[in-house]
């Protein structure tokens, strides 16, 4: 039997204007809107791994894995947060997730945002122009196959 594996994905969701609106919302919607987050999702570990990671962004330190669990760690109890998905293998999946939306690199056993460049400037380029334009394309080529076939 032939699986269907997509060779790329996006899920991309739009929100209201981001107005007076605390650090860790924004984060939020931006998981939401990029797909990480699902709507209604209380399990938000990923929120705050991308915070700690968009603050040592700053500073250009990369973190591992082990650096970013007690920063966030940190950061929920800050947030009077449940501290649920702490565990090191859940640290290391959510990361994964970043790396494979390409919001995150690791660089010798460390993590950071990719190039310690901006999420803004990650997503449009290697979102907005990179990865939606090849999606965009392929859908088309099926659609135009569907005109063709028998």
């Amino acid at each position: 039997m032939v699986k269907d594996v997509p060779l790329g994905e996006i899920t991309l969701r739009k929100y209201e204007k981001p107005y007076d609106t605390q650090k860790r919302e924004i984060v939020r919607k931006i998981c939401l809107s990029l797909g990480l987050l699902q709507p209604g999702d209380s399990r938000d570990i990923i929120v705050d791994i991308l915070l700690v990671l968009e603050e040592a962004r700053k500073q250009k330190a990369p973190l591992s894995s082990f650096e970013i669990r007690d920063k966030v760690d940190a950061l929920r109890k800050q947030n009077s947060l449940d501290a649920k998905g702490l565990a090191e293998s859940n640290i290391r999946r959510q990361l994964k997730r970043l790396r494979d939306a390409m919001l995150v690199e690791k660089f010798e056993n460390k993590y950071r945002m990719s190039e310690f460049s901006s999420i803004h400037e990650i997503f449009t380029t290697k979102i907005e122009k990179f990865l939606v334009p090849q999606i965009i394309e392929r859908i088309k080529e099926y659609l135009i196959k569907l005109d063709t076939a028998q």
